[in-house]
């Protein structure tokens, strides 16, 4: 018996080695060995492009109410002992023209002026203004104006409200249409200091038996894309435009906004109802004859009939451009070197109209 069991004692030890024993210890995975999950990427939302009403002369976003209605062309004095202007930085386009004297004065062309303040200081027409306001279909607002702008306002139907001839003057602060500043007239000549507001427009025109609203059909032919920087531009990052030996302009493009900051007299354009520069998008510079009338007043002739030429700036580039208009109520019409309609950056936009010999400077 204990033989038999000497060759089993014997191979016991063995046996409990082949099953395991003292099991070796398991070795773990470094980390680097573990499988490391990739994050699924957030997706970036897809804004959703705007299709709601635009306005006409910017591009821009507009409550549909405004889109047909007829937008308002207000003469500004553009004197230096006149500045600040009130309210211009708000104006969709300004068309900035010489008047008698090598001085120049503006139209500000507004599509609606809510929410716009004070407005001036508000001067005389000539003729040429009025085939501006006439090529908007606008309501033109002035103080006054030469015997031919008169004259012309009754010839071509011109739907003009006059501060000086007309019942829209004043004589205390919103008492009318127009009025004179008080706060200007302290320290103003009184030409000076004749004054509007976004809302005094608002409330009066359509007490007056005038037409508010296009006629069915009517378009203003601007094209806008939101990068209006023209194809094959060269350099413009600085703009300067002497007009006559009393006015030069520049403009400085701003990278950062992707405006030109626009400068006369050698220092910033300034809004005196903010007291901040004046910048727009684009600047369209055109040339054509500004001949001396010969009369005693100095008075001069700008023609907007005959086309020309000129350039078309924005995104701080520059190409030159064709122009035309029909005298006296037809749009102006821009087009390329290629006989392309000029295609305008979303934004306001700012019209020298210059003599021919106006040597016009980029950098």
């Amino acid at each position: 018996m204990g033989k038999k069991l000497l060759p089993l004692l014997l191979a016991l030890p063995l046996l409990l080695s082949a099953c395991g024993g003292s099991p070796e210890p398991e070795v773990s995975p470094t980390p680097s060995a573990l499988p490391t999950a990739t994050p699924s990427p957030t997706a970036e939302p897809t804004p959703t492009p705007y299709n709601g009403p635009v306005n006409p002369l910017t591009g821009l976003p507009i409550d549909e109410e405004w889109v047909n209605r007829r937008p308002v062309a207000i003469m500004l004095n553009n004197l230096k002992q006149a500045l600040p202007q009130l309210g211009q930085s708000q104006a969709d386009i300004i068309y900035e023209i010489p008047a008698e004297g090598g001085i120049t004065r503006m139209v500000g062309v507004y599509q609606s002026v809510e929410d716009v303040g004070t407005i001036g200081s508000i001067r005389s027409a000539r003729p040429y203004y009025l085939e501006v306001a006439l090529g908007h279909d606008a309501i033109f607002l002035h103080a006054g104006g030469s015997e031919d702008a008169y004259a012309k306002i009754r010839q071509w139907g011109v739907t003009a409200l006059d501060a000086v001839r007309g019942p829209y003057l004043g004589k205390t602060e919103n008492s009318n249409l127009m009025w004179r500043d008080p706060v200007r007239r302290k320290t103003y000549s009184l030409e000076h200091t004749v004054v509007t507001t976004g809302q005094s427009i608002l409330e009066r025109l359509p007490t007056y038996n005038i037409r508010l609203d296009h006629k069915e059909g009517y378009t203003y032919d601007m094209d806008f894309a939101d990068d209006g920087t023209p194809a094959g531009g060269t350099a413009a990052s600085q703009i300067t435009v002497p007009v006559s030996t009393y006015k030069t302009g520049r403009f400085v493009y701003h990278e950062a906004t992707g405006q030109y900051g626009v400068e006369e007299y050698g220092a910033p354009y300034i809004d005196g109802n903010t007291e901040e520069q004046v910048e727009v998008t684009n600047v369209v510079i055109l040339k054509t004859a500004c001949r001396n009338t010969g009369d005693a007043l100095g008075h001069i002739t700008v023609d907007l009939s005959s086309g020309g030429k000129g350039y078309f700036a924005c995104g701080g580039k520059v190409i030159d451009l064709t122009w035309s208009k029909q005298a006296p109520s037809g749009q102006f019409y821009y087009r390329d070197a290629d006989g392309n309609p000029i295609t305008f950056g979303v934004g306001t936009t700012y019209v020298c109209i210059v003599p021919t010999d106006c040597q016009v400077s980029f950098s």
